[in-house]
């Protein structure tokens, strides 16, 4: 055994990559085949879980009205999910580490099951406070990520990860269809007991076409000695080579818009004069949008430019979106800013997860993904307080000049700075 992983070692990512063949008992190109198929299958089980979390996600104002929870109630219902979502997603990257990417989409699916099933049982706020516990869990994207990161080489990482944007938009557009329609035909409780058996069907998929073992067992002596949640592990990758400065950019350049997308329900109601249909218009667009640019854009760029060069772009095209935004007055122009918006976003994501992934050992990408996850989760825990006082204070344009600041001067530091990464170029 000590032969062996000595081997590992010496040969590096291309014998890690023979390893991953035999693990599959494939070889040649019918391994490449099977890895192919297992990414399918990952950007399914993402796809089907975005769809019922945007159906959940759709419904939960109302139901929150319905069950008489204010305004204010429903930024601590929102915070609530934010905090579990960003104290589990370490935890969930972690548990794919040591126990493997089958296990972890599993426990994943399995929670939105559980989550699913209180929320449609949840008939006062007490019980709808309750059915955010199994969100510390729910991390279906993450656990793709980790599935695709595994079967994927350096080369091919950005364009594999690029395409989970797919999956997004699928989950944006059908999720929030079928939420409205589900609710206000048949009743609020209605998508929830089809997300619960979609998501026990997301479940089985996992279990049945996921490989146990999608990678070999590397530095598999780190893994097993330590806990599932350590500050030292974090601190230990946050110390690898350009991890600190890329995992810094990456938060903030996208914590302004994200201060918006938390308080988009009310600015579109407020502010654009939306109803609940055209709202739902609205995301079906930026779904349309994501699919386009994640599926046809992002992949394309990554194989023709050097990832530091495309991470100067996603923040210079974010500074971009801040001035458009201090300046829109109108829905349409929204609609006009969204285009370099969701550019910028899905670039920023993109490129950040490629290259944090391939800074740290790969028996430590989960974790390391586990750590991005958590970006999103952290903006949601703190965006109803933050994003409320500049909504209530200055207006919606406080959103669009915070984003032009904060991306002005990450566009400076990283023109300056000479951020160490591993480059490798797709073949």
């Amino acid at each position: 055994r000590n032969m062996t992983n000595a081997k590992v070692n010496s040969e590096g990512e291309e014998e890690a990559s023979g390893m991953r063949n035999e693990t599959l008992g494939e070889s040649g190109h019918s391994g490449e085949v099977k890895k192919g198929q297992v990414i399918l299958v990952a950007y399914l089980i993402a796809a089907l879980d975005l769809t019922f979390l945007f159906m959940q996600m759709g419904i939960m104002p109302y139901l929150a009205k319905s069950l008489g929870l204010d305004s204010v109630g429903f930024g601590y219902l929102q915070t609530t999910f934010g905090v579990l979502q960003l104290m589990g997603g370490y935890i969930f990257g972690r548990f794919a580490d040591q126990f493997g990417a089958r296990a972890a989409l599993t426990l994943s699916c399995a929670s939105g099951s559980v989550l699913f099933l209180l929320m449609s049982i949840s008939t006062s706020i007490p019980l709808l406070f309750l059915s955010r516990l199994p969100g510390v869990f729910m991390h279906g994207i993450p656990g793709a990520q980790k599935v695709i990161t595994d079967m994927t080489s350096p080369s091919q990482r950005a364009d594999a990860l690029g395409k989970l944007g797919l999956c997004f938009g699928i989950g944006i557009i059908t999720g929030s269809a079928l939420g409205g329609v589900l609710s206000t035909k048949f009743g609020i409780y209605v998508p929830t007991y089809v997300a619960l058996v979609g998501s026990l069907i997301n479940t089985l998929i996992a279990v049945v076409w996921i490989p146990l073992q999608t990678k070999p067992k590397l530095n598999q002596h780190v893994t097993e000695k330590s806990n599932l949640f350590s500050i030292r592990e974090i601190l230990r990758l946050m110390k690898f080579p350009g991890v600190m400065e890329v995992f810094i950019v990456k938060v903030l350049a996208g914590l302004p818009i994200g201060l918006f997308m938390i308080m988009f329900s009310i600015i579109s109601m407020d502010f654009f004069g939306l109803e609940a249909v055209e709202s739902g218009y609205l995301m079906s667009y930026f779904g349309v949008l994501q699919m386009v640019v994640q599926g046809l854009v992002v992949g394309k760029l990554a194989n023709r430019f050097t990832e530091m060069m495309l991470l100067r772009l996603s923040v210079f095209v974010f500074a971009g979106v801040g001035l458009g935004m201090a300046l829109m007055r109108t829905v349409w122009h929204y609609c006009i800013i969204a285009v370099p918006l969701v550019f910028a976003f899905s670039m920023l994501a993109t490129i950040t997860d490629s290259i944090l992934t391939k800074a740290v050992p790969s028996s430590d990408t989960g974790a390391m993904l586990g750590i991005c996850a958590s970006v999103q989760p952290l903006t949601q825990a703190v965006g109803p307080t933050i994003g409320g006082i500049l909504y209530k204070q200055f207006g919606v344009s406080s959103f669009g000049y915070l984003q032009l600041v904060v991306n002005t001067g990450l566009f400076v530091y990283l023109l300056k700075s000479k951020i160490p990464l591993r480059e490798v170029k797709s073949q």
